[in-house]
C-alpha cells in the first residue's frame, strides 16, 4: 500500500508540475532524490514527454536511448540540433517557457552554465561508480562519455598522398580541411586546441593553432562548415577534423571502404560532454529518467555502439567492441590541464578566430 501511494503522489506531482503549479523544477530534483526507479518512472511517465537540446539521433547513437524510453515507458521525445552555446542561451531566455529539458554540452561550457545557475541537480543511482573528474559535486552535470579529437580522410581525394597520422602531416600534404563552426561548437574548438598542442600550446596559449590554420585559409584549403554527412558525401573535404564518435559514424554511414579514420599522432584533445537539466523544465522528471538510464551499463553500451567512449566501466557487448578504435592510438592522448584557463580561452576564441584567421578565408 505504501508503494501505491507513493506511486500516485509522484503522478500527481508530475501533473502539478505540466500545469504550471510550480515556479520552476526544483521540487522534482529534491523528490527524485530518494525515490525508487520505479517511483521515477511513473513520474516520468505522468509528464508524457520530453525535449532534448543537442542530442541528435545520429550524435552517439541518442537515438537507441530516446526510442528505449519510448518503446518501454511510452515517453515521446523531441530533439532540436544546436552547439552548446545555443543549448545554454535557449535555457535561459526561456525561463518562463522553456522548451528544452535536457541537453548534451562540451565540457568547458559547464561552468558558464553552473555559473548562470541554469541547471538542476540529479546524481542517478550509478554515481558512486562516475569519475570524480566527470561529474559536478551536486550533479548539476554528469560527463555521460568522453571523446577525441581525429582525422577523417576521403581515400578518394589523396591522388597519391599518404593517408596524414599527424598535423605536420596535414599541413605538409595540402589537403582540403574541414575545422566546422569554431564560434559555436565544442568538437572544433577542441579540434583547435589538438592542433595547438601538437604545435608547442596548451590551452592556455593557442596562437600556434591560429596561425597553422591563418595559413590553411590563406591557401584556400580551409573549410569551417560543419562537417556533415551531406557535405563528406560530396567529396568537398579531404580532413574532417571531427570527434572520434562522430567520424566512424559518418564512416560508416557513407562508404567504410572509402574513409579512414585517425588519431593524430602528435595532438589529439580527449574530452567529453556533459549532461545537463534545465532548471526550468516542463518535463524534469522525464529529463531525470533519460540522464538515468543513459548512466546505466544499458545506456553506456547505447553510447559505445555509436563509437563513444562511455564514462563508466561496464562490460561491452560484442556490437559495442567493434565500433571502438584500436587503443593503441590513444596512448598520446592530450587531456585538458587546467579547466579555469581553457574555459577564459574559450570566451577569448571566438575573436581570435575572426581576427586571425576567418578575416582570410576564401
Amino acid at each position: 500500500m505504501k508503494k501505491l501511494l507513493c506511486l500516485v503522489l509522484c503522478v500527481v506531482l508530475s501533473a502539478c508540475f505540466a500545469m504550471g503549479a510550480m515556479a520552476d523544477a526544483s521540487e522534482a530534483a529534491v523528490a527524485a532524490a530518494s525515490m525508487s526507479y520505479d517511483e521515477l518512472v511513473a513520474a516520468a511517465q505522468g509528464e508524457g514527454h520530453v525535449n532534448s537540446l543537442g542530442m541528435p539521433d545520429e550524435w552517439a547513437n541518442w537515438v537507441a536511448l530516446w526510442e528505449y524510453i519510448t518503446e518501454t515507458y511510452g515517453i515521446t521525445h523531441v530533439d532540436t540540433d544546436m552547439s552548446s552555446a545555443e543549448e545554454l542561451a535557449k535555457f535561459e531566455n526561456e525561463k518562463d517557457n522553456a522548451t528544452g529539458d535536457i541537453g548534451d554540452i562540451g565540457l568547458a561550457m559547464t561552468s558558464v552554465a553552473v555559473e548562470k545557475d541554469l541547471l538542476l541537480p540529479f546524481k542517478t543511482s550509478y554515481w558512486d561508480s562516475i569519475p570524480d573528474w566527470a561529474k559536478q559535486e551536486d550533479g548539476l552535470w554528469i560527463e555521460a562519455y568522453t571523446c577525441t579529437t581525429a582525422f577523417m580522410i576521403d581515400k578518394n581525394n589523396l591522388k597519391g598522398r599518404l593517408v596524414p597520422t599527424s598535423w605536420k602531416e596535414l599541413k605538409e600534404g595540402g589537403y582540403k580541411v574541414c575545422i566546422g563552426d569554431v564560434l559555436k561548437a565544442a568538437q572544433a574548438y577542441n579540434g583547435v586546441l589538438a592542433c595547438a598542442v601538437a604545435m608547442g600550446g596548451d590551452e592556455g596559449d593557442m596562437e600556434p593553432a591560429l596561425a597553422y590554420f591563418a595559413e590553411l585559409a590563406q591557401a584556400g584549403l580551409l573549410n569551417v562548415n560543419n562537417p556533415m554527412v551531406a557535405n563528406l558525401e560530396k567529396g568537398e573535404i579531404d580532413v574532417a577534423i571531427v570527434w572520434d564518435f562522430n567520424a566512424l559514424g559518418y564512416r560508416d554511414a557513407i562508404d567504410t571502404d572509402r574513409f579512414e579514420v585517425v588519431i593524430p599522432s602528435d595532438g589529439a584533445v580527449q574530452s567529453g560532454y556533459a549532461s545537463i537539466i534545465n532548471k526550468y523544465a516542463k518535463h524534469p522528471f522525464a529529463a531525470m529518467l533519460a540522464r538515468e538510464i543513459m548512466l546505466s551499463d544499458l545506456g553506456q553500451n547505447f553510447l559505445a555502439e555509436g563509437y563513444a567512449r562511455p564514462i563508466r566501466d561496464v562490460a561491452l557487448s560484442d556490437i559495442a567492441k567493434a565500433k571502438q578504435l584500436p587503443a593503441e592510438m590513444y596512448v598520446n592522448t592530450y587531456k585538458i590541464q587546467d579547466f579555469k584557463v581553457w574555459e577564459a580561452t574559450v570566451a577569448e576564441l571566438a575573436d581570435l578566430w575572426q581576427d586571425e584567421v576567418a578575416a582570410f578565408i576564401k
